[in-house]
């Protein structure tokens, strides 16, 4: 996704400027993304970046009035309208709608970055000091992948980046692969390759004369899990006004926001609060092939009630033809950090930038207000995996438990939002700019705050559209929620919802095997089309089994594929063969094997790296 890369090194500017310039290179993905450098040889600093034109972030780099303070920054940080003001009394001048002041606020707030709020990643130059600090956001969210050698330290937002001019990197941490097989993600701070890690949330790292000197910190969560606990009545209030005062803030800024509406309670709590003017905020669901889903039901009555316009967008059958493209292209963005199954969702996302470049979400609610989990260690199939590469496999579960200890709300945030939840964000920001008020700093220190039973269940997400839109509230969820439990009529709703809702899964990717064979003795009968599309927008067991056969056996029964030192070649052919005859189901275990497949052949086997569409900027001190 668009960020910041470079080097910080005592190497000669011939050999530095090279390697910025490729690692820069390797960063543009479209060609409406700006790319530029900037350098001080005598420091030791080469940033490059990438950004979509017109986003808050393009414009790089950042100075201050006498030029001796220069900052790169990538991402959104949404602050307190009263910063901007209080920088213009000291005489400071700022771009409307852009971000200039940030420059300004390092030299005014000591305890810079501390206070900014977003996600982001930034390097900021002091010529006063000769210092340079390499900073990201408290959640870890804006990803910053670095590597330390002995000629250079190497940092970027995509790990590609490094590889691209370190080839010696291109290599399996065996262990980092274990635990994305297992669980979806990396863990601690590792990635899938050996030598380049992550930048730890919250970091603030200090490089003096080429070297890095101090690996600082400037946020610790001990500071909000140790609040003072609020009773019920106390913290509802205190959460709903933070939320109401603050959302704002996400819907500023000169471009145009598009609101991405779902059939659940997070969205419908920003537009019950938010209460955009009629015909405002263009409204959108991602939708099923085979029929309108739930989300896009509950959604168009949404956007109705509050007057904006809707419209769906589905993934079907062209995607399906360009199937191999993006299911490439989806794990080559993302360094891998997401399987093949989320390719719709680069999609998806492509046709909604043509709506607005900023979407509006409701990310990451359900996991601070409600402890939705989601992710955990899953054993693979049987006979898939080599001995040795699966007690790299076995080991993540051991580590995942040492990670669900502390402050739920802690996981969430610090732990499972940066491993697990950033790759779909990092493939959707390749495109857009993602926006949620559900990380916002204010918002998040009062949910620490919060008694245990308020992360129970979900009367507080009810509340605040209840006091937000009473219209809202009657409208039932994708799963038949509303705000009168009591009917009668409302619980068989629910329930027959609920029902669905399993039985989709027990016929989509959930399928067990002895269902599978049931499914194919009656297959003639057509039942799965009985329940697919109600609720998921994305099909890929059928569609493995018939639009994309031909391209799930070019992939997997290659025998480039099935030497890969950590299959079992038979059980590969069998999971593909059994799953193409309709009579087994292995959609998880073809996502994982085909992602492991492309990873080897867009990181590790001899690749090129996809050249500049256009010419690189270069600024100097």
């Amino acid at each position: 996704m668009p960020g910041i890369v470079g080097l910080i090194t005592k190497m000669p500017r011939q050999l530095a400027v090279p390697q910025l310039l490729r690692m820069v290179e390797s960063l543009r993905h479209e060609s409406s993304y700006t790319t530029g450098t900037w350098m001080d040889e005598s420091a030791g600093i080469y940033v490059g970046w990438a950004a979509r034109q017109n986003s808050f972030s393009a414009g790089m780099p950042l100075r201050n009035e006498r030029g001796d303070i220069v900052l790169a920054f990538a991402g959104e940080e949404f602050p307190e309208p009263s910063t901007i003001q209080h920088l213009k009394e000291q005489g400071h001048e700022l771009d409307a709608d852009g971000p200039s002041y940030l420059v300004h606020l390092y030299e005014e707030d000591p305890s810079f970055p501390a206070g900014l709020n977003g996600r982001f990643h930034g390097l900021l130059a002091d010529r006063n000091t000769r210092t340079a600090v390499l900073f990201n956001d408290r959640y870890g969210m804006h990803r910053t992948y670095y590597h330390q050698s002995k000629d250079a330290f190497y940092f970027a937002a995509e790990a590609k980046a490094i590889l691209a001019v370190r080839p010696d990197l291109r290599k399996i941490n065996s262990r980092g692969l274990g635990e994305f097989v297992s669980c979806g993600a990396v863990l601690e701070d590792r990635t899938i390759f050996e030598g380049i890690q992550l930048l730890p949330p919250a970091s603030a790292w200090e490089f003096r004369n080429g070297l890095l000197e101090r690996k600082g910190t400037y946020f610790d969560p001990r500071e909000w899990e140790e609040q003072e606990t609020l009773d019920p009545k106390s913290y509802y209030r205190e959460l709903q006004q933070t939320f109401t005062q603050n959302l704002p803030r996400y819907f500023a800024g000169r471009e145009r926001i598009g609101m991405s509406l779902t059939g659940g309670l997070d969205t419908r709590m920003i537009l019950a609060c938010r209460k955009p003017d009629p015909g405002s905020l263009p409204c959108y669901t991602f939708g099923s092939m085979f029929r309108d889903n739930q989300d896009v039901r509950v959604a168009r009555r949404v956007a109705d009630t509050c007057k904006q316009p809707h419209q769906t967008i589905t993934a079907g059958q062209e995607f399906l033809l360009r199937f191999s493209d993006y299911a490439e292209r989806a794990v080559y963005l993302t360094d891998g950090c997401v399987d093949v199954g989320r390719a719709p969702d680069l999609y998806l996302n492509e046709r909604a930038r043509e709506i607005a470049p900023v979407r509006m979400t409701g990310n990451y609610g359900g996991e601070v207000l409600r402890k939705v989990r989601a992710f955990k260690p899953m054993e693979p199939a049987a006979g898939l995996f080599c001995p040795e590469f699966l007690s790299c496999i076995h080991q993540t579960a051991e580590t995942y438990a040492g990670i669900l200890r502390g402050h739920p709300v802690s996981f969430a945030v610090f732990k499972q939002a940066p491993w697990y939840l950033h790759g779909v964000l990092s493939l959707e920001q390749t495109q857009l700019s993602m926006r949620s008020p559900y990380l916002d700093n204010d918002f998040l220190r009062t949910v620490f705050r919060s008694p245990a039973s308020a992360l129970s269940d979900n009367e507080i997400s009810l509340r605040l559209i209840a006091d937000g839109s009473r219209g809202l509230l009657a409208i039932p969820t994708d799963r038949g929620l509303t705000g009168n439990r009591g009917n009668i009529l409302d619980g068989v709703s629910r329930g027959v919802l609920e029902f669905l809702f399993k039985a989709e899964y027990a016929y989509d990717m959930g399928m067990p095997q002895w269902l599978a064979r049931l499914d194919h003795t009656f297959s003639p009968l057509g039942l799965e089309r009985i329940f697919l599309g109600r609720h998921k927008p994305f099909h890929f067991r059928v569609w493995y089994r018939d639009a994309l056969a031909g391209y799930i056996q070019e992939m997997l029964l290659d025998p480039r594929s099935l030497t890969r030192n950590y299959l079992e070649r038979k059980g590969v052919e069998a999971m593909v063969r059994g799953h193409l005859k309709g009579d087994a189901n292995f959609t998880t275990e073809l996502h994982k094997v085909l992602t492991l497949e492309l990873i080897h052949r867009l990181f590790i086997d001899d690749v090129e790296v996809p050249s500049c569409l256009e010419p690189v900027c270069v600024a100097s001190a």
